[in-house]
C-alpha cells in the first residue's frame, strides 16, 4: 500500500487522543527459538497499521501538542559488519518513502527525544500498546518500558492505546480490502490445487502440501494461521492441526486455511469428499450447513448486531440438527455446534475489536457455520469472507465453489 494510507491512519488516531499527549509504539523483536535460531519476525500489527514498516526494533512517537500533530520515527543505525551476516536494515529515505514520516532519527536518541517531549510540552498522557491476552500473559517489552517511564516521570499518566486502534482497524479502507482480496485469491487457487489432487490413501499433510506450494509460488511467506487439514473424525475437532492421519475412502476432508499477504489475511473453510463423491448422509449434513451459511450472509447488513446474529445462527443450526435427527429440540444444538458464527478479519485472522458491535460498511467478517458429528465421523464447516457494504454484503470468497454439485463436478472432471 502507498504511504498515504498510513498517513491517514495516523491522523485518524491522533484525532482520537487527548491534547498534550504522546503515542509511543514499538515494532517488536523476534523471539529466540533455540540456540542461535530465532522465530521469524512479525511486526506489531498496530505499529504496522500506522507506518507500513516491517522491521524489528523501530520506535514511533506521535504527539498532539496545542492542536498540532507531530510524527517522529526512530530506526536502527546501520551496522555494515552485522549486515554482512543478516542483510541491510532500513535506511531513513526508505522509511520515509514507506511511512510518509519525514522526521527520522536513530534509535539511540529515543530516550533523549522522549524526555524533551515530556518536559518541553507539559505532556500529561502517554499512550502505549498494552495489549494483554490474560492475567497470566508474559510481560511484554512495551509493558516493561511503560513501568520505566512511570518511575522516571511520575507526573505522566500511562494509557492503553490498544482499544482505540482496534476500533479504527475494524473498518477497512478500500486499500486494505484490496489486500485481503489478494490473499483470498491466492487461497482459492491453493484450495483448488489440493482438491484437484485429493484422493484416498494420502496423508492429510501430503494434501496440505499442494496448498503450501501454491502460496509460496505466489510470494506468500507466512499463513493466516496453521492450516487445519482434517479428515474423517478429525474434522469434528475444531482446531485440529496435527495433519498426520491417512485419508480413508469415504472420508470428508475439512480444510480451514488462509494465505497472508502483506500482513492481510484470508480465512476460508471448505469440506469435500476425498473420493470426489458425497454419500447421501454426508450430502444431507453438508447441505444443512450450506443453508445456514447462505442465510447468515444474507442477514448481514449495516446496523445488524453481531451478537444477535450469532444467537440467530445457533437457532438456525439447531433447526437443521433437528431435521438431521441428531437432536429433538434446537436448544440442544451445543452437542453438535459450539463456536461463534464468525469474526472480524484483517491484519489478524481473528482481528482486533469487540464483538458486541453492529455491522458497518467497510467491515470484513467471516461466516462459518458447522455441524460436527463425532459418532458418524462427519465434520462439516463452510466459511466465507464477506465485506459489509451500505446495502448488505459482498462475498469476497464467491470464487471458491461450495455447492455439492459444483464440488463433485470439479473433483471428477
Amino acid at each position: 500500500m502507498n504511504k498515504e494510507v498510513f498517513e491517514k491512519n495516523r491522523v485518524k488516531l491522533l484525532n482520537r487522543i487527548k491534547e498534550n499527549s504522546l503515542v509511543v509504539l514499538y515494532s517488536g523483536k523476534s523471539v529466540k527459538k533455540s540456540a542461535d535460531e530465532h522465530y521469524r519476525f512479525t511486526p506489531n500489527r498496530n505499529f504496522y497499521y500506522l507506518t507500513g514498516i516491517d522491521e524489528e526494533d523501530i520506535l514511533l512517537i506521535l504527539a498532539k501538542i496545542d492542536g498540532e500533530f507531530v510524527e517522529k520515527l526512530f530506526i536502527k543505525e546501520p551496522n555494515p559488519e552485522l549486515e554482512r551476516w543478516v542483510g541491510k536494515s532500513i535506511r531513513k529515505e526508505e522509511a520515509e518513502k514507506i511511512s510518509g514520516i519525514k522526521d527520522i532519527a536513530y534509535a539511540d536518541t529515543f530516550n533523549a527525544a522522549l524526555h524533551s517531549y515530556i518536559f518541553n510540552n507539559e505532556i500529561n498522557d502517554i499512550y502505549m500498546d498494552l495489549e494483554r491476552d490474560s492475567y497470566d500473559s508474559l510481560e511484554s517489552i512495551t509493558e516493561r518500558y511503560a513501568l520505566k517511564i512511570k518511575n522516571k516521570y511520575p507526573q505522566v499518566t500511562i494509557k492503553n492505546i490498544y482499544n482505540i486502534i482496534a476500533e479504527l482497524r475494524m473498518v477497512k479502507s478500500d486499500e486494505e480490502v484490496e489486500e485481503i482480496k489478494k490473499a483470498i485469491e491466492i487461497t482459492i487457487k491453493g484450495v483448488h490445487a489440493l482438491m484437484n489432487n485429493a484422493k484416498p490413501g494420502m496423508r492429510e499433510c501430503e494434501l496440505e502440501a499442494y496448498f503450501d506450494f501454491v502460496c509460496k509460488s505466489k510470494g506468500v511467506t507466512d499463513y493466516a494461521f496453521k492450516t487445519i487439514a482434517a479428515s474423517g473424525v478429525n474434522a469434528t475437532v475444531l482446531h485440529y492441526v496435527d495433519n498426520n492421519c491417512m485419508i480413508e475412502d469415504n472420508d470428508l476432508v475439512l480444510f480451514d486455511l488462509g494465505a497472508q499477504l502483506n500482513y492481510y489475511n484470508a480465512d476460508i473453510t471448505r469440506t469435500f469428499p476425498a473420493n470426489g463423491k458425497f454419500t447421501e448422509r454426508q450430502k444431507e449434513v453438508y447441505n444443512a450447513v450450506l443453508r445456514v451459511n447462505e442465510r447468515v450472509i444474507e442477514a448481514i447488513k449495516p446496523g445488524v448486531s453481531y451478537l444477535e446474529l450469532n444467537k440467530q445462527s445457533r437457532e438456525w443450526i439447531g433447526e437443521e440438527c433437528v431435521k438431521l435427527g441428531l437432536i429433538k429440540d434446537k436448544s440442544e444444538v451445543s452437542k453438535y455446534y459450539w463456536h461463534g458464527i464468525g469474526h472480524s478479519l484483517g491484519m489478524d485472522t481473528h482481528d482486533v475489536g469487540k464483538r458486541d458491535i453492529k455491522f458497518q460498511p467497510g467491515m470484513v467478517w467471516t461466516v462459518e457455520p458447522g455441524i460436527y458429528i463425532e459418532e458418524e465421523k462427519i465434520g462439516v464447516r463452510i466459511e466465507d469472507d464477506v465485506l459489509v457494504t451500505s446495502e448488505g454484503t459482498v462475498n469476497l470468497t464467491e470464487g471458491m465453489i461450495k455447492s455439492v454439485e459444483d464440488i463433485e463436478a470439479f473433483m471428477n472432471r
